[in-house]
């Protein structure tokens, strides 16, 4: 399968071409803004990867639609209006987006809304994301995938506090909690807790290398191909949730 990536000159896009070498998948083209990068895909692209900023997402997947390519967005923090004209894409082609494609962390996706529903709201659940210096939004993606996981298993909304500070009173039963370290070379380590009266339950992941998440991408935009138009994500790619 003949792909492009999206954001090549960044580090997912070099660890993607990397692990692309030697498999199945082949890359090429390399889109970026970077000198000596494609400044669009060529003719034979069959898939495109997406890793670059949230402001170059919206125009390259409208591309993508428009040609009839699936397409498998990394990259986090886009706007509602980027995020409108994503769903607006997948109308037409397969798109895969998720906030982290390793199979540890989709793992862990699953282990938190059932320790969520089994625990209950007797325990609070406080969510920590440790990244390195370089990364431009918080939180991070996956912890929001994981915020949002555990809201599910509760039945509860997306309603997330987002750190604290200052005098804020107690904390209020049912809260969920987010809260962003940035520092080093970090690659990604997400903890969550459960913080009851007498226990305290923690479910972490540490990724040791981006090429957990660089696999992962691979494998969704193989998957992603001849599927119907519509928005699936890591888990769906996995058969956690066949959908």
């Amino acid at each position: 399968m003949k792909i492009a990536i999206v954001g090549a000159a960044g580090r997912m896009g070099r660890k993607i071409a990397e692990l692309a070498e030697g498999s199945d998948v082949c890359v090429v083209s390399k889109i970026d803004t970077v000198e000596g990068y494609d400044s669009e895909w060529s003719a034979d692209v069959e898939g495109v990867i997406d890793f670059s900023f949230h402001t170059a997402v919206a125009p390259s997947i409208e591309k993508a639609a428009a040609q009839g390519i699936p397409y498998v967005i990394g990259t986090t923090g886009l706007t509602p209006d980027e995020q409108a004209r994503v769903d607006a894409a997948a109308k037409k082609i397969p798109v895969v987006q998720s906030g982290n494609y390793s199979l540890g962390v989709n793992l862990l996706l699953e282990l938190v809304r059932k320790a969520a529903e089994t625990l209950g709201p007797a325990y609070d659940i406080e969510i920590t994301e440790f990244h390195h210096k370089h990364k431009k939004d918080a939180p991070s993606g996956t912890a929001l995938m994981l915020a949002k996981a555990a809201a599910a298993g509760r039945g509860a909304t997306d309603d997330f506090v987002y750190g604290r500070h200052g005098v804020i009173g107690e904390r209020p039963e049912g809260e969920i909690a987010i809260h962003a370290l940035r520092g080093g070379s970090v690659v990604g380590d997400h903890t969550v807790m459960f913080a009851g009266e007498l226990e305290r339950v923690e479910l972490v992941h540490k990724a040791q290398d981006r090429a957990a998440f660089a696999a992962g991408a691979i494998q969704a935009v193989a998957w992603a191909k001849g599927r119907p138009a519509g928005i699936y994500n890591m888990r769906n790619v996995l058969g956690f949730d066949p959908s």
